[in-house]
C-alpha cells in the first residue's frame, strides 16, 4: 500500500512539473518586464546553454550506444549527465529569458522559413518532452526497466531532436545578438 502510496506522490510530482516548466517558461518569455540582476552575466547564458546541448546531443548518444553494446553502468552515467545538463540548461535559460530582451532572427528569405520551422518545433516538443524525461529517470531509478523501456522508446528521438535543434537555433540566432 505505502509503495502505491508512493508511486501516486511520484507521478503526481511528475505531473506539476511537467505543467509548470513550460508555462514558468512562457511566462517569463513574454513577460513585458526583464528583471534586472544586476550583471552582464547573463548574455554569457545563451553561449552555455548552445554548449550544453552540444553536450547533451552527444551524450545522448553515447548513452544510446552504450545500452545497445550492454555497458548498463556507462548509459547510467550518460542518462544521468544528460539529464543534469537539462536541468543546468533549464535554469540558465529561464534567469537569460526573465533578464535580457529576445533576439529576433535578421535572416531573410527561405532561410527565415527553416529557422522558424525548427524553433517552433524545437519549442514544442522541449515542452512534450518534460513529462518523458522525468517519467522515463523515474522509471530507471525505480529499476522498473519495463516501463522505463516502453517511456524511452519515444523519449530518445525527442530528446535527442530537442538537443540537436536547440544548437541549430543557437548557430542561427547567434549572428543577431547585440551583445
Amino acid at each position: 500500500m505505502e509503495l502505491l502510496q508512493n508511486e501516486k506522490k511520484s507521478v503526481r510530482l511528475i505531473t506539476i512539473l511537467s505543467v509548470l516548466i513550460p508555462v514558468a517558461v512562457a511566462i517569463l518569455i513574454f513577460m513585458p518586464f526583464r528583471l534586472d540582476l544586476g550583471s552582464d552575466f547573463v548574455y554569457f547564458l545563451p553561449h552555455l546553454n548552445g554548449v550544453i546541448n552540444s553536450a547533451t546531443s552527444l551524450i545522448l548518444i553515447a548513452g544510446f550506444i552504450f545500452i545497445k553494446m550492454g555497458k548498463i553502468e556507462y548509459h547510467r552515467a550518460a542518462m544521468t549527465s544528460a539529464f543534469i545538463l537539462g536541468s543546468i540548461f533549464l535554469v540558465a535559460y529561464i534567469i537569460y529569458h526573465a533578464s535580457a530582451e529576445s533576439t529576433s532572427f535578421g535572416g531573410e528569405g527561405w532561410i527565415k522559413s527553416v529557422y522558424y520551422f525548427i524553433l517552433i518545433t524545437h519549442i514544442l516538443l522541449a515542452a512534450i518532452v518534460v513529462p518523458f524525461v522525468l517519467f522515463a529517470f523515474y522509471y530507471a531509478l525505480k529499476r522498473d526497466f519495463v516501463r522505463h523501456k516502453k517511456v524511452v522508446k519515444y523519449t530518445f528521438p525527442i530528446w535527442l531532436y530537442v538537443s540537436i535543434t536547440g544548437v541549430v537555433v543557437y548557430l542561427m540566432i547567434s549572428p543577431y545578438y547585440s551583445f
